[in-house]
C-alpha cells in the first residue's frame, strides 16, 4: 500500500498536488481541510466543534481531527493507498496515524514537503480568498497566523519522518507541473523498493 503525506504551510499547493497524485498513482485523497468542511457545512457536532478553531486561525485539537479522519479511513476498506494532505500537523497527530495505520497493517511510506516562501504564500491565500468564499483567506492578519502557527507548531511533524527516512523537501514555487514532476519522481524513486 502507498501511503503518503503531502506537508505544507497553508498555500503551498497541496490541494493541487494532491489532486495529480491522486489520479497518477491511483491513491485515495484524505484532506482534513475538505473533511472539516464537510463537517462544518453539514453542522455535525465535530464540525461546529472545528469551526470555533479555525475561524480563529487556530489547530483544531487533535482528539478531533483523528476522530473525522478515522471515519474517513475506514470508507475506503480497498484502497490502494492514500494520500494524508494537511495530516498530520503536530508530533503526536504523526504518532496516532502510525498506530491507525498499523491496525490497517500499513504506514506512511512517504511525506513530501512543499516548501515555499512566506509572501507567496500569503500573495496566493489572499488571491485565493477572493473566489473561495474561505473567511480564512480573506484576512492577512488570520493568513499570517496560520502561517506562525505552521512554523512554531506543525513543521515539527516533519522531524518526525525525517528521523524514519521518510521525509523528502520539494520546491513548491514554480509551474504547476513542474512542482508536480519534482514530487512524482520523488514517489518514483520510493517505488520499486516498495514492491
Amino acid at each position: 500500500m502507498l501511503n503518503l503525506v503531502l506537508f505544507g504551510p497553508p498555500g503551498a499547493g497541496k490541494g493541487t498536488q494532491s489532486a495529480k497524485l491522486v489520479d497518477t498513482f491511483n491513491l485515495v485523497h484524505l484532506s482534513t481541510g475538505d473533511i472539516f468542511r464537510y463537517n462544518i457545512k453539514h453542522e455535525t457536532e465535530l464540525g461546529k466543534l472545528a469551526k470555533s478553531y479555525i475561524d480563529k486561525g487556530e489547530l483544531v485539537p487533535d482528539e478531533v481531527t483523528i476522530n473525522m479522519l478515522k471515519d474517513e479511513l475506514n470508507k475506503y476498506p480497498n484502497a490502494k493507498g492514500f494520500i494524508f494532505d494537511g495530516f498530520p500537523r503536530t508530533v503526536p497527530q504523526a504518532q496516532a496515524l502510525d498506530t491507525l495505520l498499523a491496525e490497517k497493517k500499513t504506514h506512511i511510506c512517504l511525506m513530501l514537503s512543499l516548501d515555499v516562501p512566506e509572501d507567496e504564500l500569503t500573495r496566493r491565500l489572499l488571491e485565493r480568498g477572493k473566489v473561495s468564499g474561505r473567511s480564512d483567506d480573506t484576512d492577512e492578519s488570520i493568513i499570517r497566523n496560520r502561517i506562525r502557527v505552521y512554523n512554531e507548531q506543525t513543521a515539527v511533524a516533519a522531524e518526525f519522518y525525517d528521523k524514519q527516512n521518510k521525509y523528502k523537501k520539494i520546491m513548491g514555487v514554480g509551474a504547476i507541473e513542474d512542482i508536480f514532476k519534482r514530487l512524482a519522481d520523488e514517489v518514483n524513486k520510493f517505488l520499486p523498493a516498495s514492491l
